[in-house]
């Protein structure tokens, strides 16, 4: 059903045509035009372009521009003009995103809210879209409580939880590298759910935690954990930083002579880390959400094209493909229903499957009834100093995994979704 409504999706030529059975006097092509503001229909993203995230949040933002220009392109939403709405959440100011979202909503009048890379963030910004019944999907933010305990009837998420992302690589660390790990964690809740997540593995395989140190968001100086991991002697020292602290964490790890004794791993990986980091640091095992370099994918060449244009000529991440994903789920879901109505909108995404053109990976994508969490492939493998045949091929993955593979099955995840009276 989702690639009919793809290739539905009206163009120029459909627009014209039915105005004119319609004996509608006034179009401009492709939407049916009165000079209101009204007739466009809003997306407001609410992400990090300043702080320690500021890259990821840029390149979520890139993602949905880049869908939203393909959205107008085929005709827009209910024939409506597509327009984006942005917002600087900060990285770190909770209050801020809280400021943000409600401004996009209240005042603003978005019909989507999308966004947050902060979990912390995303957890706050999902209680005011659920206060204000606007459908809303979250992009990039992990914990697993955004579909979990705290989950609501109106937000979906495209990015991973915490459980499934640990789900996936753990066993492969602990088979290959011993069953003795220590742990650097940010001190929010992204990293809390990613270090819970690992600790229930090693408790349930007989495994030992040496020890963890918690760092706040945005350190620069991670001497002290680096020299309380090693005195442990772990047998893998397990890195859950992300953004700009993974790559001052890394880069330091190697400046200690860490990765010459104990094997360095994470969950969670992105390029933009990895291509932050000196050729010497690109090491370790992680799991990538989405990986550009994929063998034959429907509509992965001319996405990869899309963004090199502007994105410097670089490729994309996953970030790129986050921000791409949620804002063709919303045209998706209201071109489907007929409708922008919240409610509608997201009883048709439960179970909603992406096109092969939209989900850009292998094995069925869809969005769990129940819970509300997408559920893509995860990419485990690991990193490497340069491609082999593209420098900007810093990943090699070693194994695909399944989404609902890797997941908590729903009853397991404390949802319980409340739909409005």
């Amino acid at each position: 059903m989702t690639n009919k409504i793809l290739r539905d999706m009206l163009d120029r030529r459909t627009v014209i045509k039915a105005a004119a059975a319609a004996g509608v006097a006034q179009v401009a092509a492709p939407f049916v035009i009165s000079a209101r503001a009204a007739d466009t229909v809003k997306m407001g993203l609410d992400d990090p372009l300043t702080g320690t995230y500021a890259e990821l949040g840029r390149n979520e933002q890139i993602g949905c521009e880049l869908a939203i220009d393909e959205i107008n392109a085929k005709g827009g939403i209910l024939a409506r003009k597509v327009e984006l709405l942005v917002e600087d959440s900060t990285s770190a100011d909770t209050g801020t995103a809280v400021q943000k979202a409600r401004k996009l909503i209240e005042r603003d009048k978005v019909d989507f809210l999308l966004g947050n890379v902060n979990s912390a963030m995303a957890l706050a910004t999902g209680e005011v879209s659920n206060e204000l019944k606007t459908f809303h999907i979250v992009t990039g933010g992990h914990t697993d409580a955004v579909t979990g305990t705290d989950c609501h009837w109106n937000v979906f998420r495209v990015c991973n939880t915490t459980r499934m992302e640990t789900n996936s690589v753990a066993q492969t660390l602990f088979t290959k590298y011993g069953k003795k790990w220590y742990f650097i964690t940010p001190d929010y809740a992204f990293g809390h759910t990613l270090q819970q997540g690992f600790e229930v593995f090693l408790k349930a395989h007989g495994g030992i935690e040496t020890g963890a140190s918690l760092a706040p968001l945005g350190a620069t100086d991670y001497s002290s954990y680096l020299i309380k991991a090693q005195s442990t002697n772990p047998d893998v020292i397990i890195f859950l930083t992300a953004g700009q602290d993974a790559v001052s964490s890394l880069k330091q790890a190697v400046q200690f002579g860490l990765d010459k004794r104990f094997h360095i791993a994470g969950a969670q990986q992105e390029l933009e880390v990895l291509e932050g980091l000196p050729p010497d640091a690109r090491i370790g095992t992680w799991v990538f959400e989405w990986y550009w370099n994929q063998p034959n994918i429907k509509g992965l060449p001319e996405f990869i094209a899309a963004i090199r244009k502007r994105n410097g000529g670089k490729v994309p991440t996953a970030r790129h493909w986050f921000g791409y994903t949620a804002a063709w789920t919303c045209a998706l879901v209201a071109n489907e229903t007929k409708s922008l109505d919240a409610v509608k909108m997201a009883k048709a995404l439960e179970g909603f499957t992406l096109p092969p053109e939209i989900a850009l990976m292998p094995n069925k994508t869809y969005y769990r009834a129940g819970d509300h969490q997408l559920m893509p492939t995860l990419y485990v493998g690991h990193a490497v100093a340069q491609g082999a045949k593209d420098p900007e091929d810093l990943f090699v993955v070693d194994q695909l995994v399944k989404g609902d593979e890797a997941a908590l099955p729903v009853a397991e995840t404390g949802c319980h979704v409340k739909w409005p009276a």
